[in-house]
């Protein structure tokens, strides 16, 4: 990677203020504080917390970014009960809005905070291929999918383009459909059959990791979608269900689920387009949490279970970005 010493060399710059974005490795000297600065950026992100959640909840879908999300439904334990709440992020707080119309968890979706598609609803005895979209005040029903199933994974840009694939519903499933604003088309299937897992991107472009497969084992497959097949590449560094993500095929995030031996897993793997690299943990481990954000720079985990429902968030940031102080003499 190329730095500031190589752009510009050592010599250092006399400045009344500190320069406004200072390139990684940079140093200046400050004459109006009298001392010597530079900037230091940490390629392993960190987590910070963000505004609680109005309704402790797992098994809940997210869709949006860092600063615009949606945490829709899910499960209240105590009491074991589904709920229909939405709540909506603007970077500081969670706001009530308009509840989903039927009451569901294991709840997966794509989209943003101002138009979603949420998927896994159960409109009669033994279905789950209800969907509802959000216009950014209400939902509505939406067509139901070909294939039952719930707790899949989602990718897509709006409540008119999306993909749902993976999933549960007495057998582990492959399927994958697309949406297109009016209806579902089933494509090509996932290469290995799971639920539980991340899922972020588009409907042309997304991606896949962990989750669960046949015989309750955690899965570190991830797979990329590009508009006809899916693809395996590269495996997470821990294998992992029940956890989120967010991001694109090429910058991706993953973080929290269930690890090996049922233990909830705070572990964060962050992905560039060909590998997965471990990166800092979320603050506390949890599972059946949601997530939201544009790529690996940026993210939001929300609610899950650490043993109880959650109504913690959390924001990513990476890289992270200090300006430092030298001692000189």
């Amino acid at each position: 990677m190329t730095t500031y010493k190589d752009i510009r060399g050592t010599h250092i710059v006399t400045v009344t203020s500190d320069p406004p974005a200072p390139a990684n490795g940079q140093v200046w000297y400050n004459s109006t504080d009298q001392v010597m600065k530079g900037l230091t950026a940490n390629p392993a992100g960190s987590w910070a917390s963000g505004g609680n959640l109005n309704t402790a909840r797992r098994l809940l879908g997210g869709v949006g970014i860092q600063t615009a999300a949606l945490a829709i439904a899910g499960d209240l334990i105590p009491p074991a009960a589904s709920t229909n709440k939405t709540e909506s992020y603007n970077g500081t707080s969670w706001t009530e809005v308009n509840d989903t119309n039927t009451p569901a968890n294991a709840i997966f979706g794509f989209g943003t905070y101002t138009s979603a598609i949420a998927a896994g609803f159960n409109p009669g005895p033994g279905a789950y291929t209800g969907s509802e979209s959000w216009n950014g005040t209400n939902w509505t029903a939406a067509p139901t999918y070909n294939n039952s199933r719930f707790d899949g994974g989602a990718a897509g840009v709006s409540n008119t383009s999306g993909l749902i694939f993976g999933g549960f519903d007495s057998t582990f499933k492959t399927n994958a459909e697309t949406w297109d604003g009016s209806s579902w088309t089933e494509v090509g299937d996932l290469n290995t059959a799971r639920y539980a897992l991340m899922g972020a991107g588009t409907q042309t472009a997304a991606i896949a990791a962990g989750g669960e497969v046949t015989g309750n084992n955690r899965s570190a497959v991830t797979e990329t979608w590009n508009g006809s097949a899916w693809t395996e590449v590269a495996d997470l560094n821990s294998s992992r269900k029940n956890d989120s993500g967010n991001g694109t095929t090429t910058s991706a995030l993953v973080y929290g689920g269930e690890g090996p031996a049922a233990a909830r897993t705070a572990k964060t793997e962050l992905w560039n387009g060909s590998a997965w690299t471990e990166v800092s943990d979320l603050s506390t481990g949890r599972e059946q949490l949601a997530g939201a954000g544009a790529d690996n720079t940026s993210g939001l985990a929300f609610g899950g279970t650490t043993g109880t429902n959650s109504t913690a968030t959390e924001e990513f940031t990476s890289p992270v970005k200090t300006t430092v102080t030298f001692t000189t003499s």
